[in-house]
């Protein structure tokens, strides 16, 4: 047994665990039913299921004698459905964020739990349409040669998905570019209109950056490198070059509930009324603002 399918496997044991954690407080709490949350539970739904999709590839892998050809797509359609779920989560968590400062008056009658339900409906069908190609031919199986490193899927496959995981990340850049303008812009009009001083104007400029680089940067070290190599990369190349990019890129399945939803004040306190039944008396009350990204 290979220590890096080891690896593999443990991470995604934890990054099922953890997500299913977020899953459960939004479901128990009826106060997290906002379009956000929505968004959110979409977000660790889909690594959730991207957890168990490497449990599963391990099992097939070392525990299914003999190997069944069926079962090797099947788990690999998981992963691609799942993984691809999460990055299109991000994308629509982005993109809901800029839309609550590009139309901050007429965001919440227009943001509608019901719209937002169809649009991460049409999403996941997307994305379940991902999940079944190598089902659907996009496999090597045939054609060992034809193999990329994400196998069974064939190297100009793999090559389309990577070109389009870039451009999305290039998509969220720019949204999250964009946030940080208006949000720069709102922090300024507000500091005026109540003769702050610059000090705290500055303060609430730094947080805006420090929570952008955190979601930019996490996102760009866990996956940019894999999607890079993925592109250029083919079967003959070792194997162990793709597990050590391949195993940050699944860490950030860890890493999105830290920063998408315990960060959250909101399903803080629901985790601390579910572990301990209080709520901290240094817990934060100060409402989130446009300034804080």
């Amino acid at each position: 047994v290979s220590p890096w399918d080891i690896a593999l496997c443990a991470t995604g044991t934890a990054v099922a665990a953890e997500n299913a954690l977020v899953l459960a407080v939004l479901f128990y709490t009826p106060s997290l039913r906002a379009p956000t949350f929505l968004l959110i539970g979409s977000l660790a739904l889909a690594d959730l299921l991207a957890g168990l999709g490497l449990v599963g590839n391990f099992a097939v892998r070392y525990l299914l004698r003999p190997p069944s050809e069926a079962a090797e797509l099947g788990a690999a359609g998981l992963l691609l459905a799942a993984f691809s779920a999460s990055v299109c989560s991000l994308l629509a968590i982005t993109v809901d964020r800029y839309l609550s400062l590009y139309n901050a008056l007429t965001y919440h009658s227009e943001r509608t739990l019901g719209f937002t339900c169809a649009m991460v409906l049409l999403m996941w069908l997307l994305c379940l349409g991902v999940g079944l190609l190598p089902l659907l031919g996009w496999n090597c199986l045939r054609d060992p040669s034809a193999c990329s490193v994400l196998r069974p899927v064939t190297k100009d496959n793999a090559a389309v998905l990577a070109v389009t995981f870039l451009l999305l990340f290039a998509l969220m850049m720019q949204l999250y570019l964009q946030i940080c303008k208006i949000a720069f812009r709102h922090a300024q009009q507000i500091a005026v209109q109540h003769q702050f001083i610059a000090t705290a104007q500055a303060t609430s400029t730094r947080k805006g950056l420090s929570t952008l680089s955190l979601i930019l940067g996490t996102f760009a070290l866990c996956w940019i490198p894999f999607a890079i190599y993925s592109l250029v990369a083919d079967s003959s190349y070792p194997a162990v070059y793709t597990y050590s990019l391949a195993l940050p890129a699944t860490c950030n399945s860890l890493i999105n509930p830290i920063i998408y939803a315990f960060r959250n004040p909101d399903i803080q306190k629901s985790l601390w009324l579910a572990c301990c039944g209080c709520i901290p008396s240094t817990f934060s009350s100060r409402p989130r603002t446009s300034s804080d990204v």
